[in-house]
């Protein structure tokens, strides 16, 4: 499978309806509230001396996925492409949310120079051993292949709830305050990618209805974490669920909610993706444990 596909078009929300969206999220954050990594966190006290081994392993691993944006931002321009290769409608309509990519992205960056810093600062890594670490991750594809827009913005749904959900959790633990001020705002920006996804996706339930549901379920049926298919992933992942829940499906309730919220009332295949949906959650946590 491969993202060098641009999606159908012919499925796309109301490029005014998209742009709603997107002047809503961007909207959303002052200049006051904005961070960065470089100024923002007071990096002399990070001490990796306060932390577990598991709490160590879990920050290299979520810095291992957050670093990986350079994978994340090339699907929304091979899917989304800002070119000669479509028509000047769709054209609008990709540059609306491109406006939001390119800020979604500049955030995520954020989060891998924080968390990238956060070792080096407190001890754990230097700098260019963690650069070459990073490297053999990042240089692996980040792939999905979907041809229905809503799918990309129902994965980014699922996933940025969890990963918010899974930093809420290991700030619950950790007794390094820098961590803990770190964690905090990455659990912050997370909630707010989540609900632009969660507003993009109602639209596109209120514009097309239950024909959006098996395009949904198909997101579902194949879900799997960025990076879930480089090796040892399932072990480390397994590894730093001693030290906080770390559960995609966590977020499917949230999924349901925004599919219930959406729509005046089900339909039969409305109802069936919501059964499927919360069915997945309880397969999934008794099956990943046979991951490698």
């Amino acid at each position: 499978m491969i993202t060098g596909n641009a999606v159908d078009t012919a499925e796309l929300i109301d490029t005014e309806d998209l742009a709603a969206a997107v002047d809503a999220f961007l909207g959303a954050l002052p200049p006051e509230r904005r961070w960065d990594a470089e100024q923002s966190l007071d990096w002399a006290r990070a001490d990796a001396g306060r932390l577990t081994d598991g709490q160590r392993s879990a920050v290299e691993f979520v810095t291992v996925i957050e670093d990986h944006l350079p994978g994340y931002f090339d699907i929304y321009h091979r899917s989304f492409p800002v070119d000669s290769s479509v028509d000047p409608a769709v054209f609008a309509h990709h540059r609306e949310l491109y406006h939001f990519t390119v800020r979604w992205a500049a955030e995520e960056d954020t989060h891998a120079r924080a968390l990238a810093r956060y070792q080096r600062a407190s001890g754990m890594r230097e700098r260019d051993e963690l650069r070459t670490d990073l490297a053999g991750y990042g240089r692996q594809p980040f792939l999905l292949d979907y041809a229905h827009p809503v799918q990309f913005f129902t994965y980014a749904l699922v996933q940025e709830k969890a990963t918010q959900i899974y930093y809420q959790q290991l700030r619950a633990d950790v007794a390094d305050p820098v961590l803990s001020d770190l964690l905090t705002r990455l659990s912050r920006d997370e909630a707010r990618h989540f609900t632009f996804f969660a507003d993009v996706v109602t639209r596109y339930l209120r514009v097309h209805g239950d024909r959006v549901a098996a395009p949904i379920r198909d997101v579902i049926a194949d879900f799997r974490m960025p990076l879930a298919d480089i090796r040892g992933y399932w072990r480390w992942a397994l590894r730093i669920a001693d030290v906080a829940r770390y559960d995609h499906t966590d977020a499917y309730d949230h999924l349901v909610s925004v599919v219930d919220r959406a729509v005046d009332h089900r339909t039969e295949p409305l109802d069936e993706l919501i059964r499927f949906v919360e069915s997945c959650r309880t397969v999934t946590t008794l099956t990943e444990g046979t991951h490698s």
